[in-house]
């Protein structure tokens, strides 16, 4: 258990805007940032972090609340985790305090197995200091060329030969069969025994973008064949390898400051490139790219150089990853090294700024990259040119900007000699086919709620959709969260008082004396927790913190205030400063807004009245006597409704 005065440091030392900046791109808009969302692999951005209010909201996939909440949003962990990624962060030493029997049973999988693989990277990297660990493990690393420096930085380890040398080890640890398991680090013989999953491999920890383990890989010191070069952990709650880039923890920093990250395929290409001074470089680890790695990438930047090495066969394999990259709205560029090099075979025979001059100097566009490859033996063999042509257009069909795609379109057909209206035509025809496979997708979906539509539709004129009811009693909790402390003047009077007397009120407690003398009852139990908290503090005599809803509340509470107090739009200064137009604010007719409010809820809930009153009528089930009682409460509602409508201003249509 995390001490109480542990988590109060946490939250008061944590910035907001910081911890949301190791996960996404945030850039400065007014008093808040904006970036792309984390959630959802949108190109547009409406992700907001509001740094006065301590809170975020993303638009595109609904989600808001606290930095907390963000924090266990993304990690996919509870909350006491959370804190503890925040604090590692700050250098927040946690001491917990002595766990009951019980507490320690209730501790979760998820927490065991990333205590697991984070003892399991602490015990290779020990190994590596061994004896045996020296003369094989580490003198693997130091025939690679790496210095001591770069293995301490990437927590490289050794798994000794043993079959089970590291499972006694853990279980030493405290450690049972279920978890090691579960992580990858063991695996179970025939006999019913455990042997390392691992065992004879270097070893190369695998974090988040955190700096967490997570995982690992493993390479094999043996020469043959039959033995596969690399293993990788298997998927886990903690490990999805097709959201995870080898070294992504080291070079965030690296990345947003350059703008630009370099894409190589192994462990060691990045620890090469670190080592020559190259730090903005992250690793697919071996798997075939994924948009979930695409959109980690995206986080920090839309820029990216992929180095590959000299092998024909392995670019040409690659080239659909590419594709991938620019249909999630990437830049991309390439580099390749000579005589068959990689990114760390060609670190050793050059210097550190002959390597960062070639990565910069020779990076070509890959559209030209990809055409010079596929042109090298094509000849005049019109068949294979055919082919050629056939994937630049798919892979132009892949960029989603419509200007960048007509200049790919003009520079190809004038490199081919081909017609540009030809090319664009095809072009444009694997669009429409992408467009359509899209809709196709969401065909079901739109069927469903059109039907949906209908039939709500047919139930009769009298009975049109309405303004969901918690939409305006979300408008309420938004007045009361953003304007609570505003301070209106309210003419009063009483028996005693011969003329009114002005008296100062905040806007929270004109609006909680509307509620309650208007009996208007919050149906949302969200929305309800929202007053009732107003309602307690206002008898305190205090109006409550914005914090206070976002610490040690419900996820549901948290995204509702988040929902409230974040919009994705503000007024321009411009109309004022520049334009010197005023249009009307909203804290200028507090108590206008606050009556509109207040009365569309009525408006609602008799015209629902009225559409009850009309089923009973409708059904055929009622007395004579409950039909005409039925019929004098609908001409009261229809009265009550054309009140409402004239203190609103609008028009009921029958």
């Amino acid at each position: 258990m995390i001490p109480t005065e542990t988590v109060e440091l946490i939250h008061q030392t944590a910035v907001i805007e910081d911890v949301v900046g190791d996960y996404v791109e945030l850039k400065k808009q007014g008093s808040s940032f904006r970036g792309l969302s984390p959630f959802t692999n949108e190109k547009t951005p409406s992700f907001y972090v509001v740094p006065s209010k301590g809170i975020f909201k993303c638009f595109s996939s609904g989600k808001g609340g606290s930095l907390m909440t963000f924090v266990m949003e993304v990690e996919k962990v509870n909350y006491p985790e959370a804190l503890k990624i925040v604090a590692r962060k700050y250098n927040i030493e946690i001491v917990e305090k002595e766990r009951t029997a019980e507490e320690i049973q209730a501790e979760t999988a998820r927490e065991s197995m990333g205590n697991a693989v984070s003892w399991a990277s602490k015990w290779f990297t020990e190994q590596l200091e061994t004896e045996t660990g020296k003369a094989v493990g580490k003198s693997y690393f130091s025939s690679r060329g790496f210095r001591d420096d770069i293995i301490e930085k990437f927590k490289v380890g050794y798994c000794p030969e043993g079959w089970d040398t590291m499972a006694k080890a853990a279980f030493d640890a405290g450690y049972n069969e279920e978890i090691l398991m579960e992580v990858g680090l063991c695996k179970k013989k025939q006999d019913g025994g455990m042997f390392d999953f691992f065992k004879g491999r270097v070893m190369f920890p695998i974090r988040d973008v955190t700096g967490r383990v997570i995982g690992f890989g493993g390479r094999t010191l043996k020469t043959e064949k039959k033995i596969a070069k690399y293993f990788n952990s298997p998927e886990s709650p903690l490990y999805n390898k097709s959201k995870v880039l080898y070294g992504i923890h080291l070079a965030k920093a690296a990345i947003n400051k350059e703008d630009m990250c370099f894409l190589v395929e192994g462990y060691t290409d990045v620890m090469a490139m670190h080592q020559s001074g190259v730090e903005n470089v992250v690793a697919s680890s071996g798997t075939a790219l994924t948009v979930g790695q695409i959109s980690l990438i995206k986080r920090f930047t839309k820029n990216v150089t992929v180095l590959f090495d000299g092998d024909a066969a392995g670019i040409r394999a690659s080239l659909r990853g590419i594709d991938l990259l620019l249909k999630e709205g990437m830049k991309v560029k390439v580099v390749t090294f000579p005589d068959g090099d990689d990114p760390d075979s060609y670190s050793k025979k050059v210097s550190s700024s002959e390597l960062q001059e070639h990565v910069t100097a020779k990076a070509q566009d890959f559209l030209s990259f990809k055409a010079d490859l596929l042109s090298d033996g094509t000849g005049d063999n019109p068949i294979k040119k055919a082919e050629m042509v056939s994937a630049l257009v798919e892979t132009i069909a892949c960029i989603p900007d419509p200007i960048q795609r007509t200049v790919y379109v003009q520079a190809i057909a004038a490199r081919l000699k081909l017609q540009e209206k030809l090319l664009q035509s095809e072009v444009a025809k694997k669009v429409a086919q992408e467009i359509t496979k899209e809709q196709k997708r969401g065909v079901k979906d739109y069927v469903l709620e059109a039907t949906q539509i209908f039939q709500e539709g047919q139930q009769g004129a009298s009975r049109r959709l309405r303004t969901k009811r918690s939409l305006l009693e979300d408008n309420l909790v938004r007045l009361l969260l953003e304007h609570g402390e505003s301070i209106l003047k309210i003419e009063t009077s009483s028996e005693e008082d011969e003329e009114p007397i002005e008296a100062d009120v905040t806007f929270a407690e004109l609006l909680m004396h509307r509620v309650e003398t208007q009996s208007i009852v919050m149906e949302d139990p969200t929305t309800e927790f929202i007053l009732s908290r107003f309602r307690d503090s206002l008898d305190e005599g205090e109006i409550p913190a914005t914090e206070s809803f976002f610490n040690g509340t419900s996820q549901d509470v948290q995204q509702k205030a988040a929902d409230m107090l974040v919009s994705k739009y503000n007024l321009s200064e411009n109309w004022e400063h520049k334009h010197h137009i005023f249009p009307i604010k909203e804290e200028d007719i507090l108590e206008k807004a606050l009556s509109s409010a207040t009365v569309r809820i009525h408006l609602h809930d008799a015209q629902r009245n009225i559409d009850l009153l009309l089923e009973k009528l409708e059904s055929g089930d009622c007395s004579d006597d409950e039909e005409s009682r039925l019929v004098r409460e609908k001409i009261t509602l229809d009265k009550k409704v054309m009140e409402l409508t004239k203190v609103l201003g609008v028009v009921i249509l029958p």
